[in-house]
């Protein structure tokens, strides 16, 4: 569906839904205590709301974060695993080169080759002031 698809449908489906579960939300939380889990999690909800409603006005946002979460395991996990890099100075060398290996895979830019390209034109000379050259963004394959 094109956003603008999207949008009506939601308007449609979805935000008679959400106007619903706003006056069982306020109810609710007039009838339980703050301090109780439920209330808990209710005065969350509350706290979040326009965050939650904002898929009803604008038909590009996706309903979930599935894309976002998928996109950053990788980053996590390559964090976890900076923990046994050894000091200081190595979890900071580890950070910059998933750093731009995650960033290749974002341009759809081969890690390996980047890497690979990048280093020999350090090693060839390449001048310093033209360092955006290198930028995976900018890579030629």
């Amino acid at each position: 569906m094109t956003s603008e698809e999207r949008l009506v449908a939601r308007q449609d489906r979805s935000a008679p839904l959400i106007a619903a579960f706003e006056v069982w939300l306020t109810a609710h939380r007039a009838r339980i205590s703050a301090k109780a889990p439920l209330g808990e999690a209710l005065k969350y909800i509350a706290k979040y709301w326009d965050g939650l409603c904002l898929f009803l006005t604008d038909g590009r946002i996706e309903m979930d974060s599935n894309a976002v979460e998928r996109t950053i395991r990788p980053i996590a996990l390559n964090r976890k695993n900076a923990l046994f890099a050894g000091h200081d100075a190595g979890a900071t060398n580890w950070g910059v080169i998933a750093s731009l290996i995650e960033t290749c895979k974002m341009n759809s830019v081969d890690p390996h080759a980047y890497l690979a390209n990048t280093l020999s034109a350090i090693v060839t000379g390449h001048k310093q002031s033209q360092i955006n050259d290198l930028l995976p963004w900018n890579y030629i394959k």
